[in-house]
């Protein structure tokens, strides 16, 4: 399947170049800024068309650290019930609530669930590992790490030693930029 659509859609709506830093502390000639696709309607239905053409046949819920998975995982999941495809999703809040329905988890996540991870863009990938372990912990079993946009950087590595599948949407050369670090 081509993302030729989503690429372009990430470089008319979300691409920006200039002189910026990163969550990382490193300083980059572009940022993206993928809420500017994935909240977008058109935006979010090629992200979901990308995105279930990657996913498991087992793969039973969908979502990841909250704000950067959030309008991935829930535009996904409801796009994805549309086609007959039902995936729970749901957000890993970054602190414990402890009134209403505490802990980490909002959503629908069971245990036993096979989990897709997903962020809007990845480069360390502490986000997403953080999201594994939550996971784990509440007895689902993460299976893949799945970025709309992967800036390149350690999180490939982080998946694989984890024992995850790694499968970005978009890589930062597709949008015309090298990895971060000179690797993928």
């Amino acid at each position: 399947m081509s993302n030729d659509a989503l690429v372009q859609h990430l470089l008319t709506h979300s691409v920006r170049t200039g002189e910026f830093t990163l969550k990382s502390g490193k300083t980059s000639n572009w940022f993206i800024d993928v809420k500017q696709t994935v909240c977008r309607p058109d935006g979010i239905v090629l992200v979901a068309d990308a995105a279930l053409a990657l996913l498991p046949e087992d793969a039973t819920a969908i979502g990841g650290l909250t704000a950067g998975a959030d309008p991935v995982a829930f535009g996904v999941a409801a796009i994805a019930a549309t086609r007959g495809r039902l995936l729970r999703s749901f957000s890993i809040r970054k602190e414990a609530k402890d009134h209403g329905v505490a802990g980490r988890l909002a959503g629908a996540l069971e245990p036993g669930d096979r989990v897709v991870i997903t962020e809007d863009a990845v480069t360390r990938g502490t986000s997403p590992m953080e999201a594994v372990s939550v996971v784990r912990a509440l007895g689902a079993e993460p299976i893949m790490v799945m970025p709309v946009v992967d800036r390149g950087g350690t999180c490939a590595a982080m998946a694989e030693a984890e024992g995850l599948a790694f499968a970005p949407l978009v890589t930062a050369p597709e949008l015309g930029f090298p990895y971060e670090g000179g690797t993928g």
